[in-house]
């Protein structure tokens, strides 16, 4: 088995230094069309070609069919080893993750929550009690580091971002600091103009921080590019 999870593309992977590292929870954030959802797909299908089944937690819909099914002509096959939760509230988000502990198995290889922070940001818009809500999510990611370690599986989580109050070119990763700590990977994408996307290794245990790879996202997925 591979020790880590790529994304089936060489310069992406060996900008990761072979992909996502199994045991810890990776987390990939940036702005809405940044190629979030479609990192955790590659993924996805990576773990399924090297015979292993995916748990795919997908809370905002991000999971196109028909986006899959580009991506490799025997989508259809892979889609029956893939384990579809799909949270509408935060408490249902809470009822996932119960149910999670029943279908982790040595079969599973990857971990996919997609995104962490949707519903615990709705949740805090209207909450009343929002040390409870954080409480929440801080079992809820500590679940995830205990699963991922105990079991050597890849966690893959995205993040929402929001612009900083005081700077607004700085972003900021909702559920902050704590989901910044939980995370031994981080991984920033932004959107820049003409299509292209920036891949920005903010954080990691082995490799150099703040390298960087430039990419565009075609019908098969992603393609190098070089930044102006």
């Amino acid at each position: 088995m591979k020790k880590r999870i790529g994304l089936g593309f060489d310069f992406f992977d060996e900008f990761l230094d072979g992909g996502f590292e199994k045991g810890i929870i990776n987390n990939v954030y940036g702005p809405a069309g940044s190629g979030k959802s479609l990192v955790c797909m590659l993924c996805a299908l990576s773990v399924i070609k090297d015979g292993k089944r995916v748990i795919y937690v997908d809370t905002e819909a991000g999971f196109s069919l028909e986006r899959f099914a580009q991506l490799d002509e025997d989508y259809k096959e892979h889609l029956d080893k893939i384990f579809f939760l799909k949270p509408n509230s935060f408490e249902e988000q809470r009822s996932v993750f119960e149910k999670m502990k029943e279908v982790i198995n040595k079969d599973v290889g990857l971990i996919i929550v997609d995104s962490i922070s949707m519903l615990y940001r709705l949740e805090l818009g209207r909450a009343d009690q929002v040390y409870n809500t954080n409480r929440e999510l801080g079992l809820q990611v500590n679940f995830l580091s205990e699963a991922a370690r105990k079991n050597n599986i890849c966690v893959l989580i995205t993040s929402h971002v929001y612009s900083d109050f005081e700077n607004k070119e700085k972003i900021r990763m909702v559920g902050g600091d704590f989901l910044k700590y939980s995370s031994k990977c981080l991984l920033e994408l932004e959107n820049l103009s003409g299509g292209l996307r920036h891949a920005i290794l903010v954080k990691h245990r082995s490799i150099e921080e703040n390298k960087t790879t430039s990419f565009s996202i075609v019908k098969e997925g992603i393609r190098k590019e070089k930044k102006d």
